[in-house]
């Protein structure tokens, strides 16, 4: 039975050449090697000319050049210009992110060229451009003052407090939920898999301040956070420590009470509130340890019957306190690498 070479894998076919031909050059009938193969007899001839006028290299196949590429390679790099921290809003679409079909779109508005969805791929993985799941940005956040505070602002603190011997933490609040989402895990398609947890809600709120050194302090409470509230954590964080203390916070409205400010005032310098700039909590190292805490503990392992969940955080919170290279690593994320500077 003959078969058509050109349907052939072109490694397999280099590999039938060279024996072929290494067979017909031993003595063995052309007509018996090429029907070994079911190849046409006539086709080794075609071999032996173009052996004859290019040398070795007629044994290898050349790759299919393929259909050429819609784009040229300056319209692949102004693709790139137009998606590299640009929102597609920019452009007049209604959606906030990036996909193949407004890529597609956007391609077929400016080049006038029309190309689907699989093309779009193609071209996005040549470009190194790759779907991930965005940051969130708060629009009311001012990029100015957020320089002001990584180059000025913050070196400035952290110069007064080599100066004075003072201890730099960042401090935040967070809430912990019992029925907190889930992550996600594997499972044969259609076949949704089941996590067996406790029905009971629970509710509790944390504060922690972290320190560039690996120092952790924590208080696990329930109810909000008001002024009241947050002056006694500040009392015992305060408690047993000689060196003063600079705290970096946000501007929640406790932070800037009237009441908290007095306080900070009576403590005749061992104690300084520095503020962020406004929403920014990626710059509050003490972020991590809440995320650290929501992926590491009740997500990871829920609660069962009856188990406290203030009981758990506190327990999770005391083992992030043990381990200070943990600690540390929450201060090697990119939006803190200012702090180390």
């Amino acid at each position: 039975m003959k078969i058509d070479g050109r349907q052939l894998h072109r490694k397999a076919l280099d590999a039938i050449r060279a024996l072929a031909l290494a067979r017909i050059a031993d003595g063995e009938s052309v007509t018996a090697v090429m029907a070994s193969y079911g190849l046409c007899r006539t086709t080794v001839y075609h071999w032996r000319r173009k052996l004859a006028e290019r040398g070795g290299d007629v044994l290898l196949s050349a790759k299919p050049p393929g259909r050429p590429p819609r784009l040229t390679p300056k319209q692949k790099a102004q693709v790139f210009r137009w998606l590299n921290g640009k929102d597609p809003r920019q452009y007049g679409f209604d959606f906030g992110l990036w996909t193949r079909q407004l890529v597609a779109a956007l391609v077929e508005e400016r080049f006038g060229l029309a190309l689907g969805v699989t093309a779009v791929g193609r071209l996005l993985a040549e470009l190194n451009i790759t779907p991930q799941k965005p940051l969130r940005r708060a629009y009311e956040r001012d990029p100015e003052a957020v320089a002001r505070w990584e180059r000025e602002t913050y070196p400035t603190l952290r110069r007064r407090a080599r100066a004075r011997g003072a201890a730099i933490f960042f401090l935040d609040e967070a809430g912990v939920r019992s029925d907190a989402p889930l992550g996600r895990t594997w499972a044969p398609r259609g076949q949704t898999p089941i996590v067996l947890t406790s029905g009971q809600r629970q509710v509790v709120n944390a504060i922690s301040a972290v320190s560039p050194l690996g120092a952790f302090w924590y208080k696990v409470f329930t109810g909000r956070l008001n002024a009241t509230t947050f002056r006694t954590f500040l009392q015992a964080f305060l408690r047993g420590r000689r060196q003063p203390v600079f705290l970096v916070v946000d501007g929640h409205p406790a932070h800037r009470a009237r009441l908290i400010a007095d306080f900070v005032q009576a403590q005749r310098g061992r104690l300084e509130l520095h503020f962020l700039p406004g929403y920014t909590p990626d710059l509050n190292p003490d972020e991590f340890v809440w995320n650290h805490l929501r992926q590491q503990g009740v997500t990871k392992t829920p609660l069962r019957q009856n188990e406290s969940l203030q009981v758990r955080v506190e327990a999770d919170l005391a083992a992030i306190k043990a381990d200070r290279q943990l600690l540390r690593s929450f201060f090697a994320a990119p939006s803190v690498a200012y702090i180390l500077d």
